[in-house]
C-alpha cells in the first residue's frame, strides 16, 4: 500500500471532507470503469440479498420494528458512502449496537410506561448529538486514536456482544414470546435464562427444527460460496414451511409481533428530548459516549482490516475521514426512520470478497436492498421469529473467532486476563461499563508495570554505577 499523506490543517480537512470525487474513486479508470461497474453491482447484489434478513434481525433484536432495519442499513450504506473515508467499508446495523439501543427503547418505551415514538425520538436525538462530536473529532485529526483501543479488549467486547446476541435471541428459537415484548430489552442475562428454563413446557420443537435449519443452512451455503445468498435461501425455505407444512405448529411470525410490514420507508423521524431530569442528562451523556465510542472503534476497525482485505495496494483510508462520514451517518440515518449504524465487518468482508472496488458497490447495495424489500415487504412479515433468531445466532458464532483469541493468548497472560474480563463483564453489567472499566484497568495496569520495569532499571543502573 503506497504511502499518502492526508491533509493535517483542519482547513484542509473540511475541504476533503467535502470533497466527493477523491482517491476512494481511482479505481474506476477510463480503460476500467465497465468491468469496475460490473463488479461493483455484483457485490452490492449479493450484499443486499444477506442484508435484509440480517437488517430485520437487527432490528428486531434491537427492540425496533424490522423495516427499520432494513431503511436504516441502505440509508447509512448512502450517507456513509458519500462522505466516508474508506472505498470499500458498508455501512449498516451492526451487533455493537444492539446493547445500546435496545437498552434506551426498554428505559424509554413502552416497556418502562413511555412509548415507542418518543423513545425514538430519544435515539434521534442522542444520534445526532454522537455525530456532531464525531465530526467535530474527524475535524481535529481524532481519528488516529481510535487505534489506540488495545486489540485483547476489542476481541473481549466482540465476544461479550455475541454471548448477549445469542442468549438474547435463542428464546426466538425455542418458539417462546419477545423478551423485549413481555419484560423489556434490560432484563438481566441470568433472567432471561431463567425465563427460559420455567417456560420449557412451551417451548416448541417445530420453533427450535426452524431455528435450527436456519443456522446450519446460512453457515454451510455461506461456507460453500459467499456468492450464495445463505441467509436469504434460509428465510425463504424457513417462511414456505411455515406457512405449509407447519402452518399449524403454532410458530410465531413476524407480523404475530409486529403486524404488517409497510413499504413506506421514507418517513421523517423528529427529535424528542423527554422531561429533563438529572436522570436524563445522565442517560444523553450515557448513549452518547456509547454510540461516539462504537461508531469511531468500530468504523476505524473495519476500515482497517477492508484496506488488508482487499489488498489495497493504492491510497489507504482516512481516519479523520472516516470519523466526519460515521458522524453524518448518525446525524441522517435515525432521522429517517433509522438508527445508529456503523461500519458492519462481516458485510464489508462480503462486498470485498464479492468484487467490489470503489464506492459504488455500497450505492448499488442500498438501491437493490429498498428495491426487493419494497416488493417483498407483505412477504417479510409472514417470516418465523425463529428464522431471525436462527439468523442472529449465526451472526453471533461467527463475531466469536478461534485465531483471534489464540493471537490474544500469544501475547501473554495480562492480554488475555483483559478479554477474558471485558467478554464477561458486556453480557454481565452492560456494554459502556464493561468496555470503560476494562479500558481503565487496562491502561493504569499498564502505567504502573511500565513505571515499576523503569524503577528496576534505574536501580539496576545505579548498582552498576556503584
Amino acid at each position: 500500500m503506497k504511502k499518502t499523506s492526508f491533509p493535517t490543517s483542519p482547513s484542509g480537512r473540511l475541504k476533503l471532507f467535502f470533497t466527493f470525487f477523491d482517491s476512494r474513486w481511482e479505481d474506476l479508470t477510463k480503460d476500467s470503469w465497465k468491468t469496475t461497474v460490473y463488479r461493483d453491482f455484483s457485490a452490492g447484489l449479493i450484499v443486499a440479498m444477506t442484508a435484509i434478513p440480517m437488517a430485520m434481525g437487527f432490528a428486531i433484536a434491537m427492540g425496533m420494528r424490522p423495516e427499520h432495519g432494513i431503511i436504516a442499513g441502505a440509508l447509512a450504506c448512502v450517507v456513509g458512502r458519500t462522505f466516508g473515508g474508506s472505498k470499500y467499508q458498508v455501512y449498516g446495523p451492526t451487533a455493537a449496537f444492539i446493547p445500546v439501543i435496545a437498552a434506551l427503547i426498554f428505559k424509554y418505551g413502552p416497556a418502562s410506561g413511555g412509548n415507542f415514538e418518543d423513545a425514538h425520538g430519544f435515539l434521534v436525538l442522542v444520534s445526532m448529538i454522537s455525530g456532531a462530536i464525531l465530526i467535530i473529532l474527524g475535524f481535529y485529526g481524532a481519528g488516529k486514536y481510535a487505534k489506540l483501543v488495545p486489540n485483547s479488549i476489542i476481541v473481549g467486547f466482540t465476544v461479550g456482544i455475541a454471548v448477549t446476541i445469542a442468549l438474547t435471541n435463542f428464546k426466538d428459537i425455542l418458539g417462546l414470546k419477545s423478551f423485549s415484548l413481555l419484560f423489556g430489552s434490560e432484563l438481566g442475562i441470568f433472567n432471561k435464562i431463567s425465563y427460559a428454563l420455567n417456560n420449557i413446557l412451551i417451548i416448541n420443537p417445530w420453533a427450535i427444527l426452524i431455528g435450527l435449519m436456519t443456522f446450519i443452512v446460512t453457515k454451510v451455503l455461506l461456507k460453500i460460496s459467499i456468492f450464495i445468498p445463505g441467509p436469504v435461501i434460509a428465510m425463504t425455505t424457513a417462511t414456505v414451511l411455515a406457512s405449509t407444512l407447519l402452518a399449524d405448529k403454532n410458530i410465531i411470525l413476524v407480523k404475530d409481533l409486529y403486524g404488517s410490514i409497510p413499504n413506506n420507508f421514507f418517513i421523517f423521524t423528529p427529535p424528542h428530548l423527554p422531561n429533563v431530569t438529572f436522570s436524563v442528562i445522565v442517560d444523553v451523556f450515557y448513549f452518547v459516549g456509547a454510540i461516539v465510542f462504537v461508531s469511531g472503534v468500530e468504523s476505524i476497525l473495519c476500515s482497517s482490516m477492508a484496506d488488508k482485505l482487499a489488498e489495497n495496494k493504492n491510497t489507504p483510508f482516512n481516519p479523520d475521514k472516516e470519523f466526519f462520514g460515521q458522524g453524518m451517518v448518525q446525524i441522517i440515518t435515525p432521522l429517517i426512520q433509522g438508527f445508529p449504524c456503523t461500519g458492519a465487518l462481516a458485510r464489508t468482508a462480503t462486498s470485498i470478497k464479492a468484487g467490489a472496488r470503489t464506492p459504488l458497490a455500497g450505492y448499488f447495495k442500498a438501491v437493490l436492498k429498498l428495491t426487493m424489500a419494497y416488493y417483498l415487504a407483505q412477504y417479510l412479515e409472514l417470516i418465523p421469529m425463529a428464522c431471525i433468531g436462527g439468523i442472529l445466532v449465526w451472526v453471533a458464532s461467527n463475531m466469536i473467532k478461534p485465531s483471534e483469541i489464540r493471537e490474544i493468548k500469544h501475547l501473554g497472560k495480562f492480554e488475555f486476563s483483559m478479554m477474558l474480563y471485558t467478554a464477561v463483564m458486556v453480557p454481565m453489567t452492560d456494554f459502556l461499563t464493561g468496555v470503560l472499566s476494562a479500558l481503565i484497568i487496562y491502561f493504569v495496569v499498564k502505567k504502573f508495570f511500565s513505571k515499576k520495569k523503569d524503577d528496576i532499571k534505574e536501580q539496576e543502573l545505579f548498582e552498576v554505577n556503584k
